[in-house]
């Protein structure tokens, strides 16, 4: 599908707010309603919106502690520690990045002794990691939940 720059504008909105309805994007967008809905409905069978979710501040529900992890694994291992790590409810980001079989994950918990008890008994408790590196969130300065167009 080529995106249109209807279809581009429709997106950025949604980005900012996605609880937006058809009636406002299309009062916005000078269009019917039934033309955003079916652009929208087209956008999200092709693949490009991939669902509509809901941006929670972790530490407002008890969340107070964002660690981020790279973590090296053994070439054969890679795949089982990212589902294993992916699994895991207090991992909320794990991606596969450059550099000697590395992932990228980003962890969410109530306070430091669960962090500990995160590394000790769950992360290092995975077979196939070589080693493990360890970054505390001390401040956030932005955050950005999707892509903007």
């Amino acid at each position: 599908m080529k995106l249109t720059d209807t279809d581009l504008k429709i997106l950025n909105m949604l980005s900012d707010n996605g609880r937006m309805s058809y009636v406002d994007l299309a009062k916005e967008l000078d269009l019917s309603r039934v033309a955003v809905r079916d652009r929208i409905y087209q956008m999200q069978e092709a693949g490009i919106i991939e669902k509509f979710s809901v941006v929670i501040n972790s530490e407002k529900v008890g969340k107070g502690v964002s660690a981020f992890f790279n973590v090296d694994c053994e070439p054969n291992s890679l795949v089982y520690v990212a589902e294993k790590l992916a699994e895991n409810p207090n991992v909320a980001s794990c991606y596969q990045m450059t550099g000697p079989s590395t992932l990228h994950t980003h962890v969410l918990v109530e306070d430091f002794t669960s962090l500990e008890k995160f590394i000790n008994e769950e992360l290092y408790a995975l077979e196939g990691i070589s080693h493990v590196e360890s970054h505390i969130l001390l401040r956030r300065f932005k955050s950005r939940t999707g892509l903007k167009l």
